[in-house]
């Protein structure tokens, strides 16, 4: 399992679109343990585009504080899954709340 998490000064950030990098988490979710991390410059913001490189990097779970409409729609598309109204928090800390099933998600905090 690959998930993505939208990353600013090593914690989510709350803006999917305007992040700094992604983490891009890759975790076993039968032994709901992290093996590896990695961080990700994401190209250019335009619409459509995340959603696109995303899916291209093999991302099956995406954990966000806020995501557009057509974003999450594109992202359904492509069978991978969001959860949006993540905390904000380091990647490691996120991937393992959500790994046991303790992960608490808010409010999608994007207006568009």
């Amino acid at each position: 399992m690959l998930i993505a998490i939208p990353v600013a000064n090593g914690k989510l950030c709350t803006h999917f679109g305007h992040c700094e990098q992604f983490a891009l988490v890759e975790a076993d979710p039968a032994t709901k343990r992290i093996q590896s991390t990695k961080h990700l410059t994401p190209p250019p913001h335009e619409p459509g585009v995340l959603p696109r490189w995303l899916h291209e990097q093999g991302a099956n779970v995406i954990l966000a504080g806020g995501m557009g409409q057509r974003a999450q729609q594109l992202f359904a598309q492509s069978g991978v899954k969001v959860v949006v109204g993540a905390p904000v928090d380091t990647p490691e800390n996120l991937v393992t709340t959500y790994l046991a099933g303790s992960l608490v998600s808010g409010a999608n905090v994007c207006d568009h």
